[in-house]
């Protein structure tokens, strides 16, 4: 069998089945990555903006306004549709398989492909919040809002609810996804250079009989995976379907 074969063959013993993806599997839907050749990190001038910094808490609150620039123009994709990716783990369930998507991910897509069970390590930029009364706002009041956005009941700084540098995940959230990987068959790590922590740590949990690891580039646990493909997730997932 050639590599996608196997892929095929791996995903079809699998009965509980995690999906571990990261921003290569958003690529296709129109969602630049953060550090491939059109990445957010790599295609800001550094003269410009650090992003790492930009998109910190410490920064959030002391630069808001600045923030609130950046963050429109390079991390905001109303318009942004599930990929043939998205939408394949998603059919999954329709299989008879029980799947968990846990993802780096915040922009919703997994959600709108249909997979029911998503864990987001860094939450989901349709959902903002005021800080003052926890009023909830969607992705087009922050679009359509000018400089800073304020909520229009009490005029509280509104915070995407996203993590950001600085800050920690969700420890209710860590705690269902160690689990989800350590009770799984399969794990499918997709479109991830797994290099950003805590949330690459989480694989060291992994008990189960495939861990497969599908991305552009060579990761930190190649040496531990039972198939690694090093190709664009898009191309791999028309290959098997």
């Amino acid at each position: 069998m050639n590599k996608y074969e196997i892929l095929k063959s791996m995903i079809d013993e699998g009965n509980q089945i995690v999906v571990f993806t990261g921003a290569g599997i958003s690529v296709a839907s129109g969602i630049p990555d953060f550090r491939g050749e059109k990445g957010v990190f790599t295609s800001t001038k550094k003269d410009e903006f650090n992003p790492e910094e930009v998109l910190s808490h410490s920064y959030f609150t002391s630069h808001t306004k600045e923030f609130f620039d950046f963050y429109r123009r390079k991390m905001l994709y109303e318009n942004a549709k599930p990929s043939l990716a998205h939408k394949y783990f998603a059919e999954l369930e329709k299989k008879g398989k029980k799947v968990v998507v846990v993802t780096q991910n915040i922009d919703g897509l997994h959600q709108a492909a249909s997979s029911s069970l998503v864990y987001e390590l860094h939450g989901n930029v349709h959902r903002n919040y005021c800080e003052k009364c926890n009023r909830l706002f969607g992705i087009k009041y922050i679009l359509d809002s000018k400089e800073i956005p304020v909520c229009d009941k009490c005029g509280g700084v509104i915070k995407p609810d996203v993590v950001l540098y600085e800050e920690p995940l969700n420890e209710d959230i860590i705690t269902r996804t160690i689990s989800a990987i350590m009770t799984c068959d399969v794990l499918v790590v997709v479109g991830t250079s797994l290099i950003v922590y805590p949330a690459a740590g989480f694989l060291r949990y992994f008990r189960g009989k495939y861990l497969i690891v599908i991305n552009k580039t060579e990761t930190p646990y190649d040496n531990m995976c039972d198939l690694v493909i090093n190709e664009d997730v898009e191309s791999v997932i028309k290959k098997i379907i």
